[in-house]
């Protein structure tokens, strides 16, 4: 397994974005901006059912994200993988993540949301 090299890994536990990159159904480039989690081998990424990207992972499974440090924005972690889809009925991981991005207890989600989470299992790891 590729591994976050020590001197980066606190980049992984700030309140910074991940831009992530998944493939269109036309095989064009897609990315954007998510807040993520890092459980010291995964980046975890919670998105719904219901949007482009969950498509285009269904369909290739392949990402890359870049994380800029947000106190020194010459200094990132690039990761590319592949995700694994996990089912999140409770919605737990986006209530974490309203906590570290939010200060909230609890993510004000749109009814009707079927969320899943991202895990990203890294492949390749390019740190600068």
């Amino acid at each position: 397994m590729v591994r976050i090299p020590d001197d980066f890994l606190d980049v992984m536990d700030k309140k910074g974005y991940a831009h992530m990159a998944t493939i269109g159904p036309k095989g064009e480039p897609h990315s954007s901006p998510v807040w993520y989690d890092w459980d010291g081998e995964h980046l975890l990424v919670s998105h719904t059912k219901e949007r482009q990207k969950f498509a285009n992972i269904q369909r290739d499974p392949r990402v890359a994200l870049s994380i800029l440090d947000p106190e020194d924005p010459y200094r990132f972690v690039e990761i590319r993988g592949s995700v694994e889809v996990i089912d999140d009925p409770e919605k737990t991981l986006i209530h974490k993540l309203a906590g570290k991005y939010q200060g909230k207890e609890r993510y004000n989600d749109a009814p009707g949301n079927n969320r899943v989470i991202f895990k990203i299992t890294p492949t390749r790891v390019v740190t600068h």
